[in-house]
């Protein structure tokens, strides 16, 4: 049963399953159509440092990108950033990174920075940015090892090595933040605005 009330479907300008596992939960109809943007060269050509910037600014990228290939459509476009204090995580290049990166985030508190927007026409009309905070528990080599043998390619699909909704939520303390945040989609704030546009019915 869909709540949706446009007269076409709403784009998610993303392939990530999770993105699109709520978007259907949530009763929304949408169609996945990526962007294809140069995640890396935009967020360098910016020069933006603040994890949330980054995350808000590549969100919009994404969500203009397709809207101008699809006019009259409202697309949603989301992304996220890690942050440990200062530095910025990307997605790890293999295992031995994988592991680099969890070594140095055990023990201690990291921010994911969750964004998203909405363009209609090549122009954002919503954005929106939700942060969690995550504390990792020290673990032992063996216990990270046990970890990447499990989860297997999966570590390279996430930042920070791990996906929380399935294998990663062993390695976590304490979480402060809510669900929709952490998979990586702000989903409160986006169905309040599509509320405000009638776009759903509910």
């Amino acid at each position: 049963m869909t709540l949706w009330c446009g007269k076409t479907p709403l784009i998610l300008a993303s392939q990530s399953q999770a993105r699109k596992m709520l978007l259907a939960n949530a009763g929304l109809e949408f169609e996945a159509r990526p962007a294809d943007i140069d995640e890396r060269g935009v967020q360098e050509a910016s020069k933006l440092s603040s994890p949330r910037e980054i995350a808000l600014l590549l969100a919009r990228e994404k969500a203009m990108a397709v809207s101008v290939q699809h006019p009259g459509r409202h697309v949603v476009g989301a992304d996220q950033t890690l942050a440990l204090g200062e530095r910025l995580f990307s997605k790890p290049s293999g295992r031995t990174q994988a592991m680099a990166q969890l070594r140095d985030l055990a023990g201690r508190t990291h921010e994911l920075h969750s964004a998203v927007a909405v363009a209609h026409d090549g122009a954002v009309m919503f954005e929106d940015v939700s942060v969690a905070r995550m504390t990792m528990r020290q673990m032992t080599e063996a216990e990270l090892s046990a970890y990447l043998d499990a989860a297997g390619d999966t570590v390279v699909t996430s930042v920070g090595a791990y996906q929380l909704e399935s294998l990663g939520v062993h390695l976590f303390e304490t979480i402060e933040g809510d669900h929709f945040t952490i998979l990586g989609l702000p989903l409160l704030p986006l169905l309040a605005f599509l509320r405000r546009e009638r776009l759903v019915a509910v």
